[in-house]
């Protein structure tokens, strides 16, 4: 992507992401490591073509669960069949995202108010997180349904060669089809017109108390 958009000097470049990046995950090792290197890659290369002056933006959206066949075939040697850590959201919220930055460059872009809770507060109590993950963040990951054993896995070759499933995965009854926290994200006016308003209003109560 770079050979084609350092040239034009223009372009932008989306990494998708995950809470994961920054906080690990049991189960998910190889994933969580990924997506940390992901997250060092991107920060890496953005001081770059900001040290170049270049007007090529990379941005990063931060995902959360999602509701995509994944789970349906993914290799598990796990007793129960698997799923997102809740809360689970659609694809089609993080399509929305992905092409919100498109045009409208923001750093990152979180698209679940999980993520930015899980990501700001490993800063401050990640020995917590170790611990309350080591107690839920195994079962979380689990249905109450048992793993058939026949069911097609993408390890070593595609799952889906013969059979189109979709973008969307099992949990659509669950999955949420809009993101508040994606609304703040990508209306940083109105949020800040919002805030500028109640900062108005608390400091009036205030002064009208001191009289």
């Amino acid at each position: 992507a770079l050979k084609r958009m350092l040239p034009r000097n223009q372009g932008r470049i989306i990494q998708v992401g995950s809470d994961v990046a920054y906080r690990g995950i049991p189960l998910q090792t190889a994933y969580s490591g990924a997506k940390h290197a992901i997250q060092g890659f991107t920060e890496s290369l953005r001081t770059e073509l900001i040290h170049d002056n270049s007007r090529v933006k990379i941005s990063m959206v931060q995902l959360p669960g999602c509701n995509t066949p994944q789970f349906n075939w993914c290799k598990s040697n796990l007793p129960y069949f698997p799923q997102p850590v809740p809360p689970i959201y659609d694809p089609d919220v993080v399509a929305d995202a992905v092409t919100y930055l498109a045009d409208h460059y923001r750093r990152q872009l979180y698209v679940s108010w999980m993520s930015v809770i899980v990501i700001q507060a490993n800063k401050f109590f990640p020995a917590f997180g170790d611990w309350y993950l080591a107690k839920t963040g195994v079962e979380s990951q689990m249905t109450n349904k048992p793993t058939s054993p026949n069911r097609p896995d993408n390890l070593y070759h595609p799952a889906d060669e013969e059979r189109d499933y979709g973008a969307r995965g099992a949990f659509s009854d669950r999955a949420y089809s809009r993101s508040f926290q994606v609304w703040l994200d990508t209306h940083p006016g109105i949020v800040a017109l919002l805030g500028a308003g109640l900062m108005s209003v608390v400091g009036f109560a205030l002064f009208r108390r001191k009289q």
